[in-house]
């Protein structure tokens, strides 16, 4: 019961970040476990911004690329098909992050070739349920990974969810990241020694504190 409640927290925390980059226009691309810092209150940051591009003129927009590498595991179906990026596109990758979360950091899809997933998820098929994941939460992960962008949630929207708590966890959530902070904010005091999440119990994820960066 407590690691699922730092989890949630921890959960609540990445989407803050995802929505604080919606809202400044970026999108992402690589939103992934292996990409976010944890420190040792279990404050998470997004990091690793590589792949990461601006819309300028409307944040709801998307954009094509024509090269690079794609983490198909991660990536929503348009993306991965025609290479087409948006914030609905992170949303995906979001309810991909949730799942690793959820699972301490099982590989997505486990053994799967990377054709196999590309063909799984286009023929409907989508990640189970975690051993011990609450209902709701894989229902959220579930809506991420909607088919068509339009149908999946704004992490404005996910952000909400976890204010006002996820059914039957509200009240249980506030120890997962204390009173008056929300662990999403890009946050200051930028220190050394880093290291991302990776699988164990979340009170082994640690790392220092790293504000939020744009590296574009």
């Amino acid at each position: 019961m407590r690691y699922i409640i730092q989890l949630v927290g921890m959960l609540r925390g990445i989407a803050s970040g995802m929505k604080y980059l919606s809202d400044m226009g970026y999108v992402h691309r690589d939103l992934a476990a292996r990409n976010i810092l944890v420190n040792s209150n279990l404050v998470c940051k997004v990091s690793d911004f590589g792949l990461s591009q601006v819309l300028e003129d409307d944040p709801e927009a998307a954009y094509t690329t024509t090269g690079g590498k794609i983490p198909i595991r991660w990536t929503a179906p348009e993306a991965i098909a025609y290479r087409k990026f948006s914030s609905a596109s992170d949303a995906w990758s979001y309810g991909i992050v949730m799942w690793e979360v959820m699972s301490y950091g099982e590989r997505p899809y486990w053994e799967m070739s990377n054709q196999d997933v590309i063909l799984s998820v286009e023929e409907g098929y989508r990640l189970p349920a975690p051993m011990g994941c609450p209902a709701s939460l894989h229902q959220l992960m579930l809506h991420c990974w909607q088919k068509e962008r339009n149908h999946r949630p704004k992490f404005t929207d996910i952000v909400k969810v976890f204010a006002e708590g996820i059914p039957g966890w509200r009240s249980s959530l506030a120890p997962a990241f204390g009173p008056g902070r929300d662990p999403g904010d890009p946050g200051s005091n930028p220190t050394s020694g880093s290291r991302c999440m990776e699988p164990a119990s979340p009170s082994a994820c640690v790392s220092a504190s790293l504000s939020l960066s744009l590296s574009v």
